[in-house]
């Protein structure tokens, strides 16, 4: 994008959104409570149209940033999310918020797969990815329409 008012600062989730947790929670046992405690974290295969998205966010100029919570009773995971970013996603590899408060985050999305971590309350657009179709086809549609992306700057 040439014109730096359609740029825009996107926070995306990790875990559900742009790497697939749900398939690697599949490989314990059925039942396992807390899966986050027991898995890998760089194992974790990237979400489908997660990679081409994301680059097409970049290539338009966007500021695009990871904003994931680690389990804090895994502190390995935290390293292991950091590695898995650079594997999959090395151009966000300087670029990733750990954080429990999403809504402290300041820029104009966020797209994540949950709503316990203040992301109803983030100041920016709210995509709450997995739910009434929002997945990466959708969002990438809406930000690759240079009238969303107008609309969701002035608001």
């Amino acid at each position: 994008m040439e014109n730096t008012k359609d740029k825009l600062t996107i926070f995306i989730d990790m875990d559900g959104v742009l790497a697939n947790f749900e398939k690697a929670a599949e490989t314990l046992q059925p039942g396992t409570a807390r899966p986050d405690l027991k898995l890998d974290f760089s194992t974790f295969e990237p979400m489908p149209g997660a990679k081409d998205a994301v680059a097409t966010f970049i290539e338009a100029g966007h500021e695009v940033f990871i904003a994931t919570t680690p389990p804090w009773n895994n502190p390995d995971a935290w390293g292991q999310k950091r590695n898995w970013v650079e594997e999959h996603f090395p151009a966000l590899k300087r670029r990733m918020f750990l954080t429990h408060r999403k809504d402290l985050l300041m820029g104009d999305i966020l797209i994540d797969d949950t709503t316990y971590r203040g992301q109803k309350d983030f100041k920016g657009a709210f995509f709450h990815f997995g739910k009434n179709g929002m997945d990466w086809k959708m969002v990438k549609e809406i930000l690759t329409t240079v009238a969303a992306v107008q609309d969701i700057k002035n608001k």
